[in-house]
């Protein structure tokens, strides 16, 4: 199975031919040059695949979408606010190194703990951005910022953080 990225999501229709404003977290202005397909996620795990007509960049955060087989306002419509993929390698030549989403999959340590899994998911959030990653079973939120992050190894793929003391026994009781 594909590994697919969450790069945002459809935010609002334009125009009257089923055109998108995609709202993406890639952390750079972007045409999607080269994507072929994004994957929008119909229901939960749940990846369809949607070929690219056009794409062309409104702004750093945003980007006009027009997707094949969508060709009326009505039709968008019914696709808004449904999360946007895009596949491992797309995902990889389309991201900013320098955007906090380029931390998908890198492996997180602790400087306590040690080892705690991958980053499967990046949530920003308008003063913070947190990385959900599973530990021993449970699905935990751990803050990115400059007070917990010591070290990116872009290299090695892995995020050393100082996690604030006590964060960790919340999620494992």
């Amino acid at each position: 199975m594909a590994n697919y990225f969450n790069i945002g999501k459809l935010s609002a229709t334009y125009g009257t031919d089923g055109e998108f404003i995609l709202r993406h977290s890639l952390g750079k202005r972007t045409t999607l040059k080269d994507v072929t397909a994004v994957f929008i996620e119909e229901r939960k795990d749940s990846f369809m695949p949607y070929f690219l007509q056009s794409a062309r960049a409104k702004d750093a955060e945003h980007v006009y979408v027009k997707l094949e087989g969508i060709d009326t306002r009505e039709a968008a419509r019914n696709m808004l606010q449904k999360g946007v993929y895009l596949e491992e390698t797309d995902f990889k030549a389309q991201a900013s190194g320098s955007a906090p989403l380029s931390l998908l999959g890198y492996q997180v340590e602790d400087s306590v703990q040690g080892p705690l899994g991958q980053i499967e998911e990046i949530i920003e959030m308008p003063h913070q951005v947190l990385a959900k990653v599973t530990y021993r079973e449970k699905e935990m939120l751990l803050p990115l910022n400059e007070q917990t992050l010591l070290k990116v190894d872009k290299k090695n793929q892995l995020v050393r953080l100082e996690l604030p003391e006590g964060l960790l026994d919340i999620y494992l009781g």
